[in-house]
């Protein structure tokens, strides 16, 4: 008899606030409020946000499929120095900027499989919220206004630097303001700024204006949340001076604000440094799914935990892709070994072994994400084996002549629990994962600088000198090839196989020989 499935361990999630890992237990049972801060749309999105947003989509993926009502919400900063700043460079309005770069976001996010949140408000539908917000800290006595601005005064505010955990005297007024020498504390922060010639503005009890950074997220998310909330997350620069600022507004307006657990996900890095817009050492999205498959950068991303840093590299992307089409193939033959069988009425059970093997795959997964949503290579460990196991199966069969149909269940029960699991992580292509493989197989060829036709050629050409015993030639043909980040793979059946439809085309394109 086969072994039951272990019940689902309780999800443990690390506390920014705390410095360590909690169990997770949501304020309202069956229910989870989560806040994510948003980009501020002035231009394309570089793979730093992809790395925050891909994080928080496992999470919300992965609470989902516990079963919780989750309600998401993203924000658009879309009135910012710098949008005003790119706007009056490219002669255009502030809205017209904000929007369209609003709207190549979430054409990003939708090819990166991150699902739509719950609401995304923009900050210029929420000024009337964020006015009575900075009424209500002004009439707390927690801010002053002074020629028309309104600062947030961390001298009333003891409970300061609490999340950051930093000194007051090593505080810095933040990198998106310069030090106004009127404050009365430098690090003392806006909370509205008076208006300026040829900007955008807003009337208000203290003139005409605009809201600083800082206050937007906690207008927002009290305003769709309420003031005590489950999570709030962004990336690991948000700590400070954003996050400590809006737990400081959230207070001091509303004493019993509170977030449960606050989730920071780690940088991408280029050359050690964080890779940001401001210091122009970034790729976008697109710059790189313009090589390579949405679900390669999708796993690039997720192969370190979300809190780690990732180190951006080709060789890393590269590796990914490989890592992504090796799992499509395996998918992809296991369907086509299946296509034959499926509707019919196979009454037999899954084998005990094999349905021991799914039940464990199935409890060291949910292990892994209960325990910080530890991602990192653990479904490629797991498709190893299966291929590996498969393998045994067959050789057991000629030898044990078990039914053919106990292996046919099996199959479809591997196969069952490896695309449940694809598709909890996002993995989970949206075309055929025929189609899927063609795209990884053709961004391949376009990063080698090759066609189909020219790579059969050579592939051509290396087969004939091998028969011809020119083993220099055919190893050179390889290196060649390999220096360009594809890799041969020699089977029985001879180095253009045309298996399944696929092929040594495909397969050379898409995978290393390591990987076979």
């Amino acid at each position: 008899m086969a072994e039951s499935a272990k019940p689902t361990p309780q999800l443990e999630l690390f506390n920014s606030m705390t410095k360590k890992k909690e169990l997770f237990e949501p304020l309202v049972e069956g229910k989870v409020r989560m806040y994510v801060c948003g980009v501020t749309p002035y231009d394309f999105s570089h793979i730093g946000h992809a790395r925050a947003y891909v994080a928080f989509d496992v999470l919300y993926r992965y609470l989902k499929f516990l079963g919780y009502e989750v309600e998401y919400v993203r924000n658009f900063t879309d009135i910012d120095d710098k949008i005003i700043k790119r706007a009056n460079e490219a002669g255009e309005t502030v809205t017209s900027l904000s929007s369209r770069f609003i709207n190549e976001f979430l054409l990003d996010m939708a090819q990166l499989q991150c699902l739509p949140p719950t609401c995304e408000p923009r900050v210029t539908d929420h000024i009337e919220h964020i006015i009575e917000l900075i009424t209500k800290i002004m009439e707390n006595g927690k801010a002053y206004a002074m020629e028309g601005d309104v600062y947030f005064s961390v001298d009333t505010f003891p409970e300061y630097l609490s999340l950051s955990g930093r000194k007051l005297d090593h505080n810095l007024a933040g990198s998106r303001v310069a030090v106004d020498t009127r404050k009365r504390n430098p690090a003392d922060f806006a909370l509205w700024k008076a208006a300026k010639e040829g900007e955008p503005f807003w009337d208000s009890p203290w003139g005409r204006g605009r809201p600083g950074w800082h206050i937007e997220c906690s207008a927002m998310s009290a305003h769709y949340l309420g003031h005590v909330f489950d999570i709030h997350g962004g990336g690991k620069d948000l700590i400070f001076p954003h996050h400590e600022n809006e737990l400081a507004q959230s207070r001091a307006a509303y004493p019993e604000s509170e977030v449960k657990c606050w989730m920071h996900n780690g940088f991408v890095n280029k050359d050690d440094q964080k890779m940001s817009k401001s210091d122009k050492n970034f790729f976008t999205i697109r710059d790189i799914i313009d090589l390579y498959h949405p679900m390669a950068l999708r796993f690039f991303l997720m192969r370190t935990h979300y809190r780690g840093d990732v180190n951006h590299s080709d060789k890393a992307l590269e590796i990914a892709s490989d890592r992504v089409y090796y799992i499509y193939q395996t998918l992809y033959d296991c369907e086509e070994v299946l296509s034959q069988c499926r509707g019919e009425n196979i009454s037999v059970p899954v084998p005990v072994e094999e349905q021991d093997m799914v039940n464990k795959h199935h409890s060291e997964f949910l292990e892994s994400m209960a325990d910080d949503l530890r991602t990192t290579d653990k479904l490629q460990q797991k498709l190893e084996q299966q291929k590996k196991k498969q393998q045994q199966q067959k050789q057991k069969q000629q030898q044990a002549q078990k039914q053919p149909e106990e292996y046919i269940q099996a199959m479809f029960a591997l196969e069952t629990e490896i695309k449940n699991k694809i598709s909890i992580l996002g993995l989970m292509p949206p075309s055929s994962l025929a189609e899927a493989l063609k795209q990884l197989k053709d961004k391949a060829l376009k990063r080698a600088g090759l066609t189909e036709e020219l790579l059969q050629e050579q592939i051509e050409q290396r087969t004939a000198a091998r028969k011809n015993k020119q083993f220099d030639v055919s190893d050179q043909i390889r290196k060649q090839l390999g220096s360009k980040g594809i890799a041969l793979m020699d089977e029985p059946t001879g180095t253009c196989s045309g298996r399944r439809g696929i092929g040594e085309v495909g397969r050379a394109a898409g995978r290393r020989a390591s990987d076979a």
